[in-house]
């Protein structure tokens, strides 16, 4: 239950960028249940496309947004810009990014790297 508290503490802006990342592969996962309905059957049905179509499309202009903004913010270079940016593309590719810019210290606060004990080993 920390972990879903956490989730939704905003206070950051690497915490609103994880948050708006999220939101939008879940959108996308919506969009992809909608369009199986949609095409899968012989009468499939359109009414997840219509509902999850408007709604990812809102969350993915925000996330590029937030992306943006994030940039600023935390000073990532064109390159992750750009990364973050084309995340967005793929289905869940927001999440994937959101992990990797975490694990690689791009995130801040949010940053994954433990410091390493081995470093100090045979530094004496």
């Amino acid at each position: 239950m920390v972990v879903m508290l956490n989730f939704f503490d905003l206070s950051t802006t690497a915490k609103r960028f994880r948050f708006v990342a999220v939101l939008e592969a879940f959108t996308w996962l919506g969009l992809l249940i909608g369009m199986a309905f949609k095409y899968i059957p012989a009468d499939g049905n359109e009414i997840g496309v219509k509902i999850f179509g408007p709604i990812h499309g809102a969350v993915f202009v925000l996330y590029l947004v937030v992306t943006v903004i994030t940039a600023v913010k935390l000073k990532w270079n064109a390159v992750t810009t750009i990364l973050a940016a084309v995340a967005s593309v793929p289905p869940f590719g927001t999440v994937i990014f959101e992990v990797w810019a975490a694990r690689t210290g791009r995130m801040a606060e949010l940053n994954t790297q433990q410091p390493s004990l081995a470093k100090g080993v045979g530094a004496a």
